[in-house]
């Protein structure tokens, strides 16, 4: 009750948020997308007034030079570095004592970063991957579903974090659905899409033995052709896959598909809440019924209906995840928020001192009788954003 009365004394005061940037802050990007996502964060950290330590992911080597050479001839370099480095170089970078530190990746390497940063107490944004589940419902357009999960999966490759990572659907629309994205593929690629313009490869020897193995699971009913000279992985879909191969426990970050059958809803929203969070979700279904439902029942970083990735282009929306596929959010104005630390402050004046006796001891029933008169006083208080 005593804290009911200092609300009300404390009207007389300027209470205020003051945005502050953290420090220094480390950001460590990824090779999938090397420059979108080294440079989105540097912007929010900059806008936060922060100084920045850039380390590129030295698997995009050519962008990872590009980076170290650009950026220094348009930033202060006093205040922003760009850190070239490989595995035992960044174990090293991750003993400094950062003030922030921003790391987009995998959970594997999310893990090591989290624990070199609680060493020093570090806060830390984690953007991490995870095997997105995409569920077609029997009453979807299968052509339009069709186009827009094979664009969301086959985009840069499969390489995309966001990407869905298996579909899930009953026997009833199966057929239809394989159909439907055979003749997209083909009319996305050609007849050969290795020699497709926009179809990518694979970025590295090791990601591409990693990926081909996968082509083992289930049965392929597109694609699976591969040349291991290119890093090429034709665009693939894959049925009859089983909840324990491969293809279905780790996240592929490739041009394969797997499509697992289910029941019906409820059997898919099981299956989905029957593994970890993923870092987006994703649903195909005429009904907003049924979309509600999916939104209601599972969790997830983002979540978009009739569409893949698309939500994350809308600046608005945070992007982030939750669980293991990470923790933190940015883009937009999110991004300005993850860099500031939110100082709560409150200026009072040093005179008035009678309105503060009633919390100085001793205590008695006339103290009781004021706080009861507090409690009954009406009157909203107000803060101020700075």
């Amino acid at each position: 009750m005593v804290s009911v009365f200092i609300i009300q004394v404390t009207v007389l005061d300027s209470a205020f948020i003051r945005k502050e940037p953290f420090g220094v802050v480390l950001i460590i990007a990824p090779w999938n997308y090397p420059v979108h996502l080294s440079l989105i964060p540097l912007v929010g950290a900059i806008a936060a007034g922060n100084c920045a330590v850039v380390k590129p992911s030295e698997i995009s080597e050519n962008t990872e030079k590009l980076l170290a050479d650009s950026l220094p001839r348009y930033l202060d370099k006093d205040c922003f570095a760009v850190v070239r480095a490989g595995v035992d170089e960044t174990t090293r970078l991750l003993e400094n004592k950062f003030d922030y530190i921003f790391f987009t990746g995998n959970p594997h390497v999310g893990r090591i970063i989290m624990t070199a940063a609680a060493k020093h107490l570090t806060p830390v944004t984690l953007e991490l991957g995870g095997k997105n589940p995409c569920y077609v419902h029997d009453d979807c357009d299968i052509k339009n579903a069709a186009q827009r999960i094979a664009w969301a999966r086959f985009f840069n490759t499969g390489q995309t974090c966001l990407a869905p990572d298996f579909i899930l659907c009953s026997d009833n629309i199966k057929e239809k659905l394989v159909s439907a994205l055979q003749t997209t593929i083909h009319q996305f690629y050609g007849e050969d899409p290795k020699l497709s313009p926009d179809f990518g490869r694979i970025i590295s020897d090791r990601h591409f033995k990693r990926v081909s193995a996968l082509l083992a699971c289930g049965k392929i009913v597109t694609g699976g052709q591969t040349d291991e000279s290119e890093k090429y992985i034709a665009p693939t879909i894959l049925v009859d896959v089983k909840d324990s191969d491969p293809v279905m426990q780790e996240e592929i970050f490739g041009p394969i598909l797997p499509i697992f059958t289910v029941s019906g809803f409820d059997e898919a929203i099981n299956f989905i809440n029957d593994r970890e969070k993923p870092l987006a979700a994703y649903i195909f279904s005429s009904s907003s019924q049924i979309v509600n439902q999916f939104l209601d029942r599972t969790s997830s970083g983002g979540f978009c209906a009739n569409d893949g990735i698309m939500h994350t282009t809308i600046p608005s929306l945070p992007f982030g995840g939750i669980g293991h596929s990470g923790m933190g959010m940015y883009h937009g104005k999110f991004s300005f928020d993850t860099f500031s630390h939110s100082r709560a402050c409150l200026l009072r004046s040093d005179g008035r001192e009678k309105l503060n006796e009633i919390r100085y001891p001793p205590y008695n029933d006339s103290s009781l009788g004021l706080i009861r008169y507090s409690m009954e006083t009406k009157k909203k208080s107000s803060c101020v954003l700075m």
